[in-house]
């Protein structure tokens, strides 16, 4: 026959240990985010496990609108402390605080969110869910440089010269295949609308989004190996 004493013994034991893991499970340790490249989508935003972070376009700057079961298909990225950008990645991360008292990281202001239906590192199934939400990329798409004989050009968050290819029609690409390898395109995993700016998307044959110029298709020279390379201008 087992002792009073020694149950009640037994169940605060187990009891202290429950509380403990519980206290492990809340707390959200600091994530580790890096940059990882997809063929589809571009560079995009990936925490722990790398697995994809995404963005919810109901949400406002710094606040997030996805609570209940939204928090339980979207995950948002808990932190105790604030995380370190990927090395070379522009834009700034900053915490939401949300309803319950949690903190969120979120990029650029929009607050970050996993998707529950991604199950391994490279999946990005929550990309376009209900036209909402997207995998997060690098901003901003599209910045410009200075430099000889080119004067002021286009260049991708990275640095590297961007092109334009002069059979492309309007917001439509027409390099695939031997073409695409040599001139990668820009691709985006989302693209803000912004009043009277000249930055669009095209879509190409295999659904990825394609980043224009004023409605012109933008592309990578293979050949171009760092910042500052404009080799297919010569």
């Amino acid at each position: 026959m087992i002792k009073t004493k020694t149950v009640r013994t037994a169940a605060l034991a187990l009891f202290a240990s429950l509380t403990l893991a519980s206290t492990s499970l809340a707390s959200a340790a600091t994530p580790q985010l890096e940059l990882r490249q997809d063929a589809k989508l571009g560079s995009i935003l990936t925490g722990d496990k790398g697995m994809t972070l995404y963005l919810y376009t109901k949400d406002t700057p710094n606040v997030t609108n996805c609570y209940e079961q939204c928090a339980v298909a979207w995950p948002p990225l808990l932190t105790d402390a604030l995380p370190k950008l990927p090395a070379g990645m522009p834009g700034k991360l900053s915490l939401v605080k949300r309803k319950d008292g949690a903190r969120q990281v979120a990029y650029n202001g929009w607050p970050l969110y996993y998707w529950v239906r991604d199950q391994k590192a490279g999946d990005t199934t929550g990309q376009d869910v209900g036209k909402v939400w997207y995998a997060v990329n690098p901003g901003p798409t599209v910045g410009t440089a200075k430099g000889g004989e080119l004067g002021e050009y286009l260049v991708a968050p990275n640095g590297m010269t961007l092109y334009l290819f002069t059979k492309d029609e309007k917001s439509v690409s027409t390099c695939y295949d031997g073409c695409a390898t040599a001139w990668p395109p820009l691709l985006t995993a989302y693209l803000p609308a912004e009043k009277g700016s000249k930055l669009g998307t095209t879509t190409r044959k295999d659904g990825a989004l394609q980043v224009t110029y004023d409605g012109k298709p933008l592309y990578f020279w293979a050949k171009d190996s760092k910042p500052g390379d404009a080799g297919a201008s010569r």
